[in-house]
């Protein structure tokens, strides 16, 4: 390959803090927010819609930054949560945009809040989650946004979730129970009392829940894989208990439902495929996606928290360029332009991420991307195989910059959906029940052979990369199949299953069966635990790690990074440890990012042989 005429894109372009990033307007229409750095550290800016250059910061966070907010229906608040140094024990404050005073809202220390509800129907009023009594429950609380006064409005009975509608009224809540399925209340109207409304089995959990209701109460919006493989849009009566199906894939999970903003009727469905595919419940609505479609060349996102519904805030995502983002006026179907999260990469020649598919040993479709380097020939290219984390989750089309910074380096980027990964129906999800370092593992493996055997990459220049369970894989990649990989990378990822499953934060312990059921139980499968957890084959590891944690990481503690290491410093394997006081689950701080990337990309140089940023 030639990397000449490709210019090396700084780190800082990729992985520095963004220019600006999650714009949104008020819901009145008239102010403009986003998180931007100030002195470096990013923070919410707020200022006229009209004119978002002259926007000023609201909050002066000086640590990991702030990157969760939102604007009230009082139009004079705006909240956020922070944490510190990665602990995830959120906290919420209310900024007055008139005055700047912001007010710590749910001071107590140990404890994570949440919003549960707040609308316009109900401006000066908001709904908490806090498991201030039970670390393991949340509590519902009611915050007045005029007074700032907070209570305890409801106990939590043993509910993984609450259901609130658009009234604030809590309608019930999801009960797990110990086969990893899950009972569904709902309240009586009469007695006040929760009652079970549906049970979903083991098989339904992860794709079947209650989206929403409707405004007048009376219809349940509910997302249901029970009798289809994949999670379909119901509109159910609760008078008579009729189902309605509004949207459905016998293959694809509802990514998105977009609701009118006063009726709260769906009116677009979207499906994450290889692309995203919209299905439009409203002609007049699909009309306009469709039109903004036809201006746009990436993938469309529409927020619409404004009340008079005549001005969209949206995003145009592209896998070779930074995310645009637009106000849209219906009236005049004017889009105007605001700014990209990063304009500093219109100046480089991104490369295009593009879908590919693959058949797994087992006879199992799995679908991923690949992003190749600019200019290069398809032909034996080293390659890093980049594992998602969750591992509920999956890759999508679009932006990656992992994927770009691979791809720029002169790595070709595998991302693969293996078994397990969301979206794809629940045969497939259910299909990684209890197959971590098993078939979703070998989904991987089939990966590199399927693109080896195409001749595109090099079979013997192949790294594994990964946060969170990402991690785990690099270093199940690295115990478990060392002849595969020339060298693994892992961020915050678990070595030891048994440890991980013991150590979750409290307030994950409502979910715990569906765990248990996913990945195994410590109590009745200690074997099949240990057996698949990376430090249990430390002796089989032969190739170079690099092993990266946040010190406060509440999800995959400190240890599961300590032991791995330890191990392999006992044993005088070839690694590198890279810790992070001041960090949880991910690097927030650029410059901690900037001392990882910068040891990633050199470690990868050293063993694949690609370009580096000295």
């Amino acid at each position: 390959m030639s990397d000449e005429g490709v210019p090396l894109i700084p780190r800082d372009v990729l992985f520095g803090n963004p220019e600006r990033l999650l714009p949104s307007l008020s819901p009145d229409g008239t102010r403009l927010g986003f998180v931007a750095p100030d002195d470096g550290v990013l923070n919410v800016w707020v200022g006229p819609a009209d004119d978002p250059a002259a926007a000023r910061p609201v909050t002066f966070d000086r640590g990991r930054g702030i990157r969760i907010y939102d604007f009230c229906h009082d139009d004079r608040t705006l909240v956020y949560l922070q944490d510190t140094d990665g602990d995830e024990d959120w906290r919420l404050y209310a900024l007055d945009l008139e005055t700047g005073e912001a007010q710590l809202v749910t001071p107590q220390s140990g404890v994570t809040a949440g919003v549960l509800a707040h609308n316009r129907w109900h401006p000066t009023t908001m709904l908490v989650a806090l498991n201030a009594d039970d670390p393991a429950l949340h509590d519902v609380y009611r915050l007045d946004l005029t007074s700032r006064e907070i209570e305890k409005i409801e106990t939590n009975p043993g509910y993984a979730a609450w259901m609130v509608d658009s009234d604030l009224r809590i309608r019930g809540g999801v009960a797990m129970t110990e086969d990893g399925g899950a009972v569904i209340y709902l309240r009586n109207s009469d007695t006040g009392a929760d009652e079970p409304w549906l049970e979903v089995g083991p098989d339904d959990t992860a794709t079947t829940g209650v989206y929403g209701f409707s405004r007048d109460g009376q219809t349940v919006y509910l997302l249901s894989s029970i009798g289809a493989n994949s999670s379909r849009l119901l509109a159910v009566d609760l008078s008579t208990g009729e189902e309605t199906v509004l949207a459905e894939d016998p293959n694809y999970d509802v990514a998105g439902v977009a609701q009118h903003p006063e009726t709260l009727e769906p009116q677009g469905v979207s499906f994450l495929k290889e692309r995203k595919e919209w299905l439009y419940l409203d002609p007049e609505f699909g009309a306009e996606v469709d039109h903004l479609r036809s201006m746009l060349r990436g993938e469309i996102g529409i927020s619409r928290p404004v009340r008079d519904g005549h001005r969209w805030m949206v995003h145009d995502l592209l896998s070779d360029g930074p995310i645009r983002y637009y106000i849209y006026e219906r009236g005049t179907r004017e889009l105007t332009f605001l700014f990209s999260h990063r304009p500093e990469l219109e100046q480089y020649q991104l490369a295009e991420m593009e879908p590919f598919s693959y058949t797994a040993r087992d006879g199992l479709t799995i679908h991923g991307y690949l992003t190749v380097p600019v200019g290069a020939e398809r032909r034996d290219l080293p390659a890093v195989l980049n594992v998602h984390g969750g591992p509920w989750a999956r890759d999508t089309w679009g932006y990656d910059p992992e994927a770009q910074w691979f791809a720029n380096r002169g790595y070709v980027c595998v991302q693969g959906n293996f078994r397990g990964s969301s979206g794809y129906g629940k045969a497939f999800g259910n299909a990684g029940d209890k197959q971590w370092g098993k078939a979703m593992h070998t989904d991987l493996i089939d990966a590199v052979d399927y693109l080896a055997g195409r001749g595109w990459i090099d079979r013997e220049r192949v790294g594994i990369y990964g946060g969170s369970y990402g991690g785990y894989a690099a270093l199940a990649g690295a115990a478990f199949t060392p002849d595969v990989f020339r060298c693994a990378v892992d961020l915050v990822g678990p070595s030891n299953l048994l440890t991980l499953l013991s150590s979750i934060p409290e307030y994950w312990k409502p979910q715990l069966a569906f765990m248990h059921k996913a990945v195994g139980n410590p109590d009745a499968e200690k074997d099949l635990l240990w057996e698949a957890s990376p430090l249990s084959r430390v002796d089989d590891i032969r190739i170079p790690i690099l092993v990266a944690q946040g010190k406060n990481d509440p999800r995959v503690k400190e240890a599961e990074a300590e032991q791995i290491v330890n191990a392999l410093a006992e044993k005088n394997l070839d690694h590198e440890y890279l810790l992070f006081e001041d960090e949880g689950h991910g690097l927030a701080k650029p410059e901690n990012r900037e001392r990882f990337y910068a040891a990633a990309e050199a470690f990868l140089a050293q063993h694949l042989g690609g370009r580096y940023q000295s």
